[in-house]
């Protein structure tokens, strides 16, 4: 049985996509967010991987927060094309 696909805002700043396919034998996890890096720039930072495991991430230097911002919506649009919520 197919359970569909799940979006769960954590917080403002961070957002959490699933997309879950008992036949496909698919469980997978996209974590999007808007942190502060140590030198006080703004980061956006994707984290992805297999249900249950640690998985991968990548971490972009943005200028400022309205560029983060874009750049998460354009992140998690191109997930949701591909069957994430």
């Amino acid at each position: 049985m197919n359970r569909p696909c799940s979006v769960w805002r954590m917080d403002q700043s961070s957002l959490l996509l699933r997309r879950i396919d008992a036949q496909r034998n698919m469980a997978r996890y996209y974590v999007l967010s808007i942190e502060p890096t140590l030198f006080g720039d703004i980061a956006v930072v994707r984290r992805w991987g297999r249900l249950g495991c640690h998985g991968r991430q990548i971490i972009e230097i943005c200028a400022d927060r309205a560029a983060a911002c874009r750049a998460m919506a354009r992140y998690a649009e191109a997930k949701r094309r591909r069957g994430y919520g």
